[in-house]
């Protein structure tokens, strides 16, 4: 339930966030009447999003034995591969949202181009919606799809409320500290997903173990009880995992968070020789 909550907390918070400045700039614009417009660009993706969320589940629901297992492996490792190219962008791209998105309004409704403005949220939603769809298939496949679903709805939910609190009212959120803090634990939650990618190959033989077990826990905190579940959905836990797990999940934490590290530094050494 907790890697769906925070899955869908991120993703449902940044197409609130786009939406409301979206809708602001109408405001601002005295365009109140193309809301319409937005929320038709808003209801369509978020449709789509659905039927991909649906398609993805009834594909894996419908393999048997090895295909399963390999599905579910690729499944992983593509959402872990997704979930790094989201971090990386959100850190880039994170302070010119805002200035993109207003611009982006503005010519639209200056150029009277109702298309336009439709794409602009659709796009947007329909990114976001995509992205939680493939998140929330390689969830259910770890932790059970009741319980994502369940966390995706109410993660969801918050996130509606956030983002009404934040446009309609005196409601101020630390967006960075927020998107810093949950990009730590989607770092680790993809790193899980790395791993348990590996371990599915491992299984029909396409990544070799190497060591079988390389430790096995189980007996103090096994993977089975409700601590080592939650452990398991959020960071991957394995109580008795081969060598290639335990290399590929340290292997992928620590390359990036290298990248993200090395990075912030040549921000800031950058930063003072444009000041100058």
């Amino acid at each position: 339930m907790i890697p769906g909550f925070l899955l869908s907390l991120r993703e449902g918070l940044e197409a609130a966030l786009i939406i409301g400045i979206v809708l602001g700039v109408l405001r601002k614009l005295n365009r109140p009447g193309l809301n319409r417009v937005v929320w038709s660009g808003v209801a369509t993706a978020s449709l789509l999003s659905l039927i991909a969320a649906l398609v993805l589940h009834l594909v894996g629901a419908s393999l048997k034995d090895e295909a399963e297992v390999i599905f579910e492996g690729i499944t992983m490792l593509l959402a872990a591969g997704v979930l790094t190219w989201m971090i990386f962008w959100m850190r880039r791209q994170a302070s010119a949202i805002r200035s993109e998105l207003e611009s982006g309004v503005r010519r639209a409704v200056l150029g009277s181009s109702q298309k336009a403005l439709f794409a602009l949220a659709f796009i947007a939603v329909l990114r976001e919606g995509v992205e939680l769809a493939l998140f929330l298939t390689a969830a259910a496949l770890a932790t059970g799809a009741q319980q994502t679903l369940s966390g995706a709805l109410l993660g969801l939910g918050t996130a509606a409320l956030l983002g009404w609190s934040l446009f309609a009212s005196t409601v101020r959120l630390d967006l960075r500290r927020f998107f810093q803090a949950t990009g730590v634990l989607l770092i680790l939650f993809a790193a899980g997903l790395v791993a348990h990618g590996v371990h599915e190959f491992n299984e029909v033989g396409w990544i070799p173990a190497i060591i079988e077990h390389v430790w096995d826990i189980n007996p103090i905190l096994s993977d089975k009880s409700i601590l080592g579940e939650m452990l398991t959905a959020l960071f991957g836990y394995n109580g008795n995992p081969s060598l290639t797990e335990v290399l590929a999940y340290l292997g992928y934490f620590i390359a990036i968070g290298c990248s993200l590290w090395f990075g912030s530094g040549r921000k800031v050494a950058v930063q003072p020789a444009k000041a100058d």
